[in-house]
Parts: C-alpha cells; structure tokens; sequence
C-alpha cells in the first residue's frame, strides 16, 4: 500500500488523550492553538505512547473516550452542548466529524424503530489500535450523555475487533450489551430517544456554532491535497472503468499534471485506484451476499480469480474467509442485537 496525504487530528484530541490518561493531567504540549492539527501518524505514535505505559491496560482507550470533555472536540464539542436532540447532534457529528479527525466518519443510519452512529476508520486497518476507535466510540457515547442526561444509555454498542480484557467494564462505562467481531463499530439508539427534544434549548447559540465549524470545515476542504482529493473521487465512481482522466477533469487539470502532482505527494494514480478497489470490494463482502465472480467487475477486476488474488494481497486472507469473518450472522439488521 503506498503512501499518501496523510489524514490529520486536532490537537484539542491530543491533549484530551494525554490529559485523561492517568498520571498526565498536565494538558501540555507544543501546540498553539486549538486548531492545530497533527499528522494522522503522530497520533497513532501518541497513542502508542499512552498504550505502552506501565499504568495502561485493556480497557485504557474505552477509559480515556469516556473522560473526553466538550472542549476536547473543540467547535463539535461546543456544537454538541447546543443541539436540540441526539439526532441534531448525531447528524452534526456526520457533518463535522473530520474538523476533530479526518482518519474516520460518524454515519447516521436511521430505521423504523431504532438507528445507528457508526464509526468507520478511512486508514488501513493496521494503522488504527483497536483502542484508538474504542476511544471514538466511548466519546461519543459520553457525548450523548451531554444532550440525553448522565443516566442515558445506548440500547447496544459494537466493535468490529475482537475483545481484549474483561468485558465487565464494557458494561459498566457504555451501559448496554456491547459484542465483538461485529460488523461494524456502532452505537444502536432507540428513535424515541434520538428524536426527543431537549427542555433548554438556545436555536441562536446553535447557529452561532454551526457557522464557525461551517467556516473551519470549509478552511480544512480547500487545504485537501490532489491525493485527498482523487481519493474523494474514487469513493464514488464506477471503478470498472475509472481513469485518471476523471478526476484530472474535474480538479481542471491535465492527465500529465495530474499525475505529476500525485508523485510529488508520494503516491501514484494505480496506488490510489488499488486502495479504492481495496475498499469497495471489503464493503460489497460485509454488505451484500454477491458471488466473486459478480463483485470482481464491480471493483474493476477481470473475474473471481483475480479479485481473491487482490483481495488475499490486500488482506492476508481470502475474500471468502473475509465475508465469513465480517458479515454478521443474522440478516435482520433492524434487531437491537444485530450489530
């Protein structure tokens, strides 16, 4: 997998982990201001740090998540403090989520009766610790608890990684039952509580902060690379015949130029096109009972033969022994307990 753009973190995050980790509540740093930001990396080497302490242990990133403080989110946070429902604050963590990380997206996903807030990293999968999106996933969880009240919980929670450690503090810091090895890492809310309207309710301090993180969120699309944005471009198109010509029309640019700009971001057009076909095909697995030979057009592959020899490149192991590991086991996802 080559290297590219790397995603970044705001430094608020950073602080908040070193600050709710025990033994550092000094909140210090070499950051300025609040809307420095951190290579995606660094992060990653933060959290090495915090995990490799003699005091850390299994549950150190669901602990850390859980002591996250408004602040920590910056705008979001603040954003958060004044939403009208879960629901507005869910669809805001959907919208300005990358003003905290760019390395992950909160999805809504509303049903008839209950909904999700799912997590889903956008690094490879071994550059994120488990406990990386545990923390994500406590935090959110807290700050749900912001809008619905201390003694609110989920109806359930899921991590796509298998469990480390006991599951009693799982229980205890989220409130619900919480599996593992699901498909994916999401919080499942009852709609009743997602659409219930909160008493106190500033609609005028409300817009206030959603023009600031529309303005910062505006500031942190236009400073995106032309890898970022190849990327972007690839999420979304047809990549059984995706070319560099595409995007190189749509960012106004020559093929040429285009391709010079990617290998001076250390990247390349058929690196970016691997990695979305990378992606697509892991999602059409996890989402949909389609055979081999019907996915591998579908990601731009020539047949079922070359998507498992990709697909066991790209993962270790066999897209079927992928689909049987990730897809889960029963097909009604609209149960509390599905994952």
């Amino acid at each position: 997998m080559s290297t590219i753009e790397p995603p970044s973190v705001t430094a608020c995050y950073a602080l908040a982990v070193l600050s709710a980790t025990a033994g550092n509540t000094s909140g210090s740093g070499s950051w300025a201001l609040p809307t420095d930001r951190l290579e995606f990396g660094e992060m990653r080497t933060l959290w090495d740090a915090v995990l490799g302490a003699r005091d850390a242990g299994p549950h150190t990133g669901l602990l850390v998540g859980d002591r996250i403080r408004p602040d920590a989110l910056h705008i979001l946070g603040h954003l958060v403090l004044t939403c009208a429902s879960l629901a507005d604050a869910a669809q805001a963590a959907e919208r300005y989520h990358p003003l905290v990380s760019q390395a992950g997206t909160v999805t809504l996903d509303r049903r008839s009766s209950v909904s999700r807030v799912c997590y889903r990293p956008t690094v490879a999968p071994a550059a994120m610790h488990p406990q990386q999106v545990e923390a994500v996933v406590s935090s959110m969880v807290r700050a749900a608890r912001w809008v619905a009240g201390d003694d609110w919980a989920p109806l359930a929670v899921s991590f796509a990684h298998p469990r480390t450690g006991s599951a009693e503090p799982y229980a205890r810091v989220l409130g619900c039952p919480v599996t593992f090895d699901a498909p994916q890492n999401a919080i499942t809310v009852a709609n009743e509580d997602l659409d219930r309207r909160r008493p106190l309710y500033d609609p005028a301090l409300n817009a206030l902060h959603r023009a600031y993180a529309e303005r910062l969120l505006h500031q942190l699309s236009a400073a995106t690379t032309v890898a970022q944005r190849v990327r972007q471009w690839l999420e979304h198109a047809a990549l059984e015949d995706a070319g560099p010509e595409g995007p190189a029309k749509e960012l106004n640019l020559s093929v040429r130029t285009l391709r010079r700009a990617l290998n001076a971001e250390g990247t390349s057009w058929r690196a970016l096109l691997d990695t979305a076909r990378h992606s697509r095909a892991g999602r059409l697995l996890e989402t949909t009972a389609l055979p081999l030979d019907r996915i591998a057009p579908l990601v731009g592959l020539s047949g079922a033969t070359a998507l498992v020899r990709a697909f066991t490149r790209w993962e270790g192991m066999p897209p079927g022994a992928y689909r049987s590991r990730r897809r889960p086991a029963r097909p009604d996802r609209d149960e509390v307990g599905s994952g």
